[in-house]
């Protein structure tokens, strides 16, 4: 095995903006800076790897990584994903010539979403809530319902249709034993400053792309009014209540990633759309070789969980546990819990 050393971070990055909302990159000169430093580098197009790394960063966008986000991914430190977005970019500039492809996943989403208060009334016609579960029992007894504003241009005025789609998701998604319905607020609208990148993130990528000659793929997900697309690789329901299809797989981003020989994973949040992507990965992969798991590898440092304080020093929910068991249950089915901070090199099964 042939042994790199570690490649330095570039002068232009500013750990420090990784705590900057407003932060974007110069693109133009990103792009030849990046020349600059192919050449004096002499670093090779990702096309001639011959062990083909996959770097999945999941949602990392203004809405979760920042404080003024919508929904913003503090963890239980209060600086969760300000810290990750830091790490996750680091890893990025001392690991350009290991990493082949880099995809970003982007939540995206609209004003009317069964997951958002926009969608909900209670049986008075009063708003609905963030922070707060919606269930089969609530729903059959009336005491939420959906806006019926949202008849017209979602199911043809047909209010009935939408009550029970309703009821038949929240009891679809009660009986896969993951989620019950959660309400969020609005986030990572599209259009929005919320739904875009964070800097250091866009930053990373864009340079990776430009060093590499590797285009820089985004995967979109979550635009589906009627279910909710914590993963990128499926929704969580793909029925409507009549048969008719509601969503689907992802069947060609799983192949894509399948293909890699090492599937690095990071990005927001590690208790809801990371633990989606990966137990569905984990789904697919049980499904045609167990062994796959291995070429998987979790970067724990470059996560967090939700949380959402109370004000009082403590937490109105913690998601933390979540996500800690799904890990765990992640390494028992072989795949690779790993710090952004280790050599590459040192990671089991990594040949490069």
């Amino acid at each position: 095995m042939t042994v790199r050393t570690q490649s330095a971070v570039p002068s232009f990055f500013d750990p420090a903006n990784a705590g900057r909302w407003e932060y974007a990159p110069d693109q133009g000169k990103l792009f030849t800076l990046a020349g600059e430093w192919r050449k004096d580098r002499g670093i090779l197009p990702s096309a001639t790897d011959r062990f083909a790394v996959h770097l999945l960063l999941i949602d990392a966008q203004k809405d979760f990584c920042f404080p003024s986000g919508a929904l913003y991914v503090a963890g239980r430190s209060g600086k969760g994903a300000i810290e990750d977005s830091r790490r996750i970019a680091e890893f990025v500039y001392k690991n350009l010539e290991r990493l082949t492809s880099l995809t970003t996943t982007m939540d995206t989403h609209f004003a009317y979403q069964i997951f958002f208060p926009a969608f909900w009334l209670t049986k008075d016609g009063g708003p609905v809530g963030p922070f707060r579960e919606i269930t089969h029992d609530q729903v059959a007894r009336g005491e939420v319902v959906p806006a019926p504003v949202m008849a017209k241009w979602l199911c043809g005025g047909n209010y009935g249709w939408l009550v029970k789609q309703a009821l038949h998701y929240c009891r679809e998604l009660e009986k896969s034993g993951k989620y019950k319905l959660y309400l969020w607020p609005p986030h990572c609208l599209l259009g929005s400053d919320g739904h875009a990148l964070a800097g250091v993130i866009h930053e990373a990528r864009l340079f990776h792309s430009f060093v590499r000659g590797a285009q820089s793929w985004v995967e979109v997900k979550g635009g589906n009014p009627l279910t909710e697309n914590y993963s990128v690789l499926r929704p969580e329901v793909l029925t409507r209540h009549d048969g008719a299809p509601l969503g689907q797989r992802n069947a060609l981003f799983l192949k894509t990633l399948l293909a890699s020989d090492a599937v690095v994973i990071a990005g927001q949040a590690a208790s809801h759309c990371v633990k989606s992507s990966i137990d569905d990965l984990l789904g697919e992969i049980v499904a045609q070789d167990p062994a796959l798991a291995r070429k998987v590898y979790i970067m724990t440092d470059c996560m967090s969980s939700v949380t959402v304080p109370d004000g009082k020093g403590g937490f109105v929910a913690d998601f933390t546990p979540e996500a800690e068991s799904a890990f765990q249950r992640f390494a028992d089915a072989g795949m690779n819990l790993v710090k952004s901070t280790d050599p590459v090199e040192s990671w089991p099964g990594i040949k490069i």
